[in-house]
C-alpha cells in the first residue's frame, strides 16, 4: 500500500521517484529523464515547474490507487 504523502515528497526529492514508489514505472522514468532535461535546457526555469508537477501527479496517482483499493474491498 503506497502513501500519498510520501509519494509527494519522493517526487519533490527526485522527480520520478514518487511514481515508482507508487508501480507506475513508465510515469516515473518519463520524469527522471524529463525534469533534468528542463532544469539544463531552461538555465533552472522550467526545472522548478517539473518538480512541482512531477509531486502533484505522484501525490494525485496515489490517491486514486488508494480510492480504487478501498472500492475493490
Amino acid at each position: 500500500m503506497s502513501s500519498a504523502g510520501i509519494a509527494a515528497v519522493l517526487s519533490l526529492i527526485i522527480p520520478g521517484v514518487g511514481q515508482i514508489y507508487n508501480g507506475y514505472f513508465l510515469r516515473g522514468i518519463f520524469w527522471l529523464i524529463i525534469t533534468p532535461g528542463f532544469w539544463i535546457g531552461s538555465g533552472g526555469m522550467l526545472g522548478w515547474i517539473c518538480h512541482l508537477i512531477a509531486a502533484y501527479t505522484a501525490y494525485q496517482k496515489a490517491e486514486e490507487k488508494l480510492a480504487q483499493d478501498a472500492v475493490d474491498g
